[in-house]
C-alpha cells in the first residue's frame, strides 16, 4: 500500500461495535498445503445499531468458501468480500450466529502476521491487527469474546498443538491425523488469540498457588534445545510468586505455556496463557551467559506473565490506550 493510501486512524473517530460478541468457536484444519479454518462468532446487537444494517468484518489475505447463518447457508448474494472486508447483509435484529468457512495459506504468508510458517512450525502473531488474516472478524480490543478453539493436523507435521487457556480434549482422528480442543474461560480481544503447532519438546514443571491449585508450567522449544531453558522456567516461577506476594494477584488458570520461535517477529507476546518467545529471550546457558542475558531473560518473562491481569484480564477499549497496558506492565 503507498503511503497516499493510508487512512489516519483518530481517537475522536471511536465509536463502539454495532454488535456484541460473547462467544467465538474455531475449528483450525491444518493441511501441509492449506489451512481451513471454520469459525462460529456468536453475535448479539448492541443498544447501537449499525446505521445500514450490515455487519462488516476484517477479513483479510484469505479465500471465504461458505458463510451461515444459524446454520443456514447464506445466499450468496447477500454476503461480499472485496479489499479485505466482509460484508453480510440484513442480519438479524436478535441474538444470532455466523459461522465462515475459511481457507489459508500460512506457508506463504510473508506478512508474519496471522497465522504463518516459522521454521516448519505454525504459529501467530496478532497484535495488533493479525487475527483478520485467519478468519472473519471485526479484530478491535474492545470486543472481548470466550473462545474454544479446535486444533486438527498431521500428527508428523505437527505432534504438538496448543492455543490459549485449558486443554479439555485431545485424540487421533485417524492414522495420521490427531486434535486438541483448548477452551479459555475468560473474555478476551482477538489480539490475544495464539495457536502453535509443530515439532517441539518440552521442559515441565508445577507452580503451586496462594490458594493450592497446581498450575502446569511447560517452555517449548526445538528439540535439542530444552537444557537451555533452566533459567526460563526459574524465572517464570519467581515472577508467578512475586505477583501473588506483591499484589495478591492469583494466576487463572490450570496451563501456562511458553513457546521459543527462532523467526518470531517479535521479542515476545503476550497471548492469555500461551506466550509466544524469540528464543534468544528463552534460551540460556548459565556456565557462559552474561549477567545481562540472564537479566534480560528474567525481565521479559516477568513482563509477559504481569500481562495476565494488566492487558489480558483487564485489556484495552482501543490502541490508543497501548501505552497504558504496556506502562502498567
Amino acid at each position: 500500500m503507498h503511503s497516499a493510501e493510508l487512512r489516519p486512524i483518530r481517537l475522536e473517530d471511536y465509536t463502539p461495535f454495532p454488535y456484541l460478541l460473547p462467544t467465538l468457536d474455531m475449528v483450525v484444519r491444518i493441511g501441509s498445503d492449506s489451512t481451513e479454518v471454520e469459525t462460529t462468532l456468536g453475535l448479539a446487537p448492541a443498544a447501537r445499531a449499525a446505521a445500514d444494517g450490515c455487519l462488516h468484518l476484517h477479513a483479510v489475505a484469505m479465500e471465504v468458501e461458505a458463510l451461515l447463518l444459524d446454520g443456514v447457508p447464506l445466499d450468496a448474494r447477500r454476503w461480499n468480500h472485496a479489499d479485505g472486508v466482509l460484508t453480510v447483509r440484513d442480519v438479524p435484529a436478535d441474538p444470532f450466529r455466523l459461522t465462515s468457512r475459511c481457507r489459508l495459506d500460512p506457508s506463504s504468508n510473508t506478512s508474519l502476521e496471522g497465522l504463518y510458517v516459522s521454521g516448519g512450525m505454525f504459529t501467530t502473531q496478532c497484535e495488533a491487527e493479525g487475527f483478520r488474516r485467519i478468519t472473519p472478524h471485526p479484530d478491535r480490543p474492545d470486543l472481548l469474546s470466550r473462545f474454544t478453539v479446535r486444533i486438527e493436523a498431521p500428527r508428523a507435521l505437527a505432534p504438538v498443538l496448543l492455543s490459549n487457556g485449558n486443554c479439555i480434549d485431545r485424540g487421533e482422528l485417524d492414522r495420521a491425523r490427531h486434535y486438541s480442543v483448548w477452551q479459555d474461560p475468560f473474555p478476551k480481544p482477538s489480539y490475544l488469540f495464539a495457536l502453535v503447532a509443530g515439532r517441539l519438546v518440552a521442559r515441565e514443571d508445577l507452580f503451586t498457588t496462594c490458594s493450592g491449585r497446581e498450575v502446569r508450567l511447560r517452555i517449548f522449544v526445538e528439540p535439542g534445545d530444552e537444557a537451555y531453558t533452566g533459567h526460563a522456567m526459574a524465572s517464570l516461577r519467581r515472577s508467578m510468586a512475586w505477583d501473588e506476594q506483591r499484589f495478591k494477584l492469583e494466576y487463572d488458570l490450570d496451563e501456562y505455556n511458553i513457546v521459543a520461535v527462532r523467526h518470531f517477529n517479535m521479542g515476545a507476546m503476550e497471548n492469555k496463557s500461551l506466550n509466544i518467545f524469540n528464543a534468544k529471550l528463552i534460551l540460556a546457558d548459565v556456565e557462559t551467559a552474561t549477567d545481562g542475558d540472564l537479566e534480560r531473560i528474567e525481565s521479559v518473562i516477568a513482563h509477559e506473565y504481569f500481562h495476565n491481569w494488566t492487558g489480558n484480564r483487564i485489556t484495552c477499549r482501543d490502541w490508543f490506550q497501548l501505552s497504558l497496558k504496556e506502562g502498567l506492565t
